[in-house]
């Protein structure tokens, strides 16, 4: 099995990861098709926004860009500033950060979820005007010191974003369960998909849908076929590290691997149910079989497990994972993982044109780029950014491709810049990354999203293809 540090050591973040929608069942008494909820605190269905739950660490100043678009103007929530040292708080962590769900709005006496809630006055209102979930709509349970405040200060203003997108998705799929591509779509697409048209669109868009149409049947016959027992025990293996024995091996009956996946999602344990470890280990197991050449990879497990989470079916998951590992994302997952190490080493060349200062420190104190954004490209940002963040940067990444990932990336490199470039040494270099991915600058994801396509300037593709060849020939070149 190949190893790579990429989303193992889940232990060492300040708490956050994706979560995908919840269940239709699990959501009463909310609105439908995108209303808005009778009290404004309440998820709505579509689109899922990000909390504001604090982290124990710090983060960079919160970046003054240009003004939103208009379509936030009137709603824009206020910015969080710390004290008089001109930086803010500390950062919203990544965990539960995201409401959404198919269903509507749930109910404050229960969790999306169906698990039990905290009963209590909220944290940071007067007077407790809500109850606190304590598990968010995708599964995920919430930390300790979620902070109720800043979220609401937020979800006031992409509350209006919500309603108005769901409303013209509906018109514009009006029942169908089919879009031709346009520079309507397109546009729609970037401004986010709704929740409960997310897992169809990102079907469709990638072309799973049509491969899932054209091979009926294909995936359950991989996992009705023979297994390779390498890949199964690639997959079952527990990799070494602190506390864990060389060659530990979790029985499958045990969650095996899975815990490590999604730790504090409910619907990964054992008692969920169903539980979705069986849907996971599934999909890992019938795309190694699938795809002899990739097998198994650490990092495709958080992958595969996001796509179980949006779309809730076992065989959607697996053909928007071939789609994927198999065509948006050239080579990152094979033995070499030659496709990875080029795209880093292309953002790398992508930096020296748009931010050549900050390339110039990097190479002052012999940073490779390679220790700063791998599990940016490998985990395709989960556990990174936020959660409706992460949705939101896939949604463009299904339809667009791969340059997505640079937009991302030059974005976040840029909008930093003056906070990158106060670090002195090589640490405080890897630190200052670990930085930038915080904040309310990632957490505002439909600003966000705007950025990433006016921050980073012109990025045709023909580009990215030209600097692949040209890093990967100087890989090569160096074996």
């Amino acid at each position: 099995m190949r190893s790579t540090s990429a989303c193992r050591n889940r232990s060492t973040r300040a708490g956050g990861l994706m979560p995908g929608p919840s269940p239709t069942s699990s959501h009463r008494g909310g609105p439908r098709n995108g209303g808005c909820p009778r009290r404004p605190l309440r998820p709505p269905q579509d689109g899922g926004c990000p909390e504001a739950p604090r982290s124990p660490s710090g983060g960079p100043p919160t970046p003054q860009g240009p003004p939103a678009a208009p379509v936030l103007a009137r709603a824009r929530p206020p910015t969080r500033e710390g004290g008089g040292s001109g930086r803010p708080p500390p950062p919203l962590s990544r965990r539960s950060a995201a409401w959404g769900g198919r269903g509507g709005a749930a109910r404050a006496e229960e969790s999306p979820a169906g698990a039990p809630c905290r009963r209590g006055p909220m944290a940071g209102t007067e007077g407790g005007r809500d109850w606190a979930y304590r598990v968010d709509p995708y599964g995920f349970e919430r930390p300790d010191d979620f902070d109720y405040a800043s979220y609401e200060a937020f979800f006031s203003g992409y509350l209006v974003v919500l309603t108005r997108r769901a409303i013209k998705w509906s018109k514009l799929i009006k029942g169908k369960n089919s879009i031709q591509k346009s520079l309507k779509v397109k546009r729609y697409i970037r401004k986010g998909i709704p929740n409960e048209h997310r897992a169809l669109i990102w079907m469709i868009v990638s072309g799973a849908q049509a491969n899932m149409e054209q091979n009926p049947g294909y995936y359950h016959r991989l996992l009705e076929g023979e297994k390779n027992d390498k890949l199964v025990e690639a997959i079952k293996t527990v990799p070494k590290g602190p506390g864990r024995a060389a060659g530990m091996v979790e029985d499958v009956e045990q969650c095996l691997y899975m815990n490590r996946t999604f730790p504090d999602n409910i619907k990964f344990r054992q008692t969920a149910d169903p539980c979705l470890q069986d849907t996971l280990y599934n999909v890992l197991v019938a795309y190694g079989h699938h795809n002899k050449a990739v097998g198994y990879c650490q990092g495709m497990n958080f992958i595969a497990g996001y796509l179980i989470l949006i779309t809730k079916n076992e065989e959607e998951s697996f053909w928007l994972l071939d789609a994927l590992i198999g065509r948006i994302l050239p080579d990152y997952y094979s033995p070499a993982m030659m496709g990875l190490k080029t795209d880093q080493e292309v953002l790398g060349e992508l930096v020296k044109l748009k931010v050549p200062a900050v390339a110039e420190l990097m190479e002052r104190h012999g940073v490779m780029w390679t220790l700063v954004v791998s599990r940016w490209f490998i985990c395709l940002f989960i556990d990174i950014l936020p959660v409706e963040t992460v949705l939101r940067i896939w949604d463009c990444l299904f339809y667009e491709g791969s340059k997505i990932i640079f937009r991302v990336a030059l974005t976040l490199i840029k909008q930093h810049q003056a906070f990158i470039l106060e670090a002195t040494n090589f640490p405080d270099i890897c630190d200052k990354f670990k930085q930038i991915t915080k904040g309310a600058f990632v957490t505002e994801c439909h600003t966000f999203m705007q950025k990433i396509f006016t921050e980073p300037g012109t990025l045709s593709m023909t580009t990215i293809d030209k600097l692949r060849e040209t890093c990967r020939e100087k890989l090569l070149s160096q074996g």
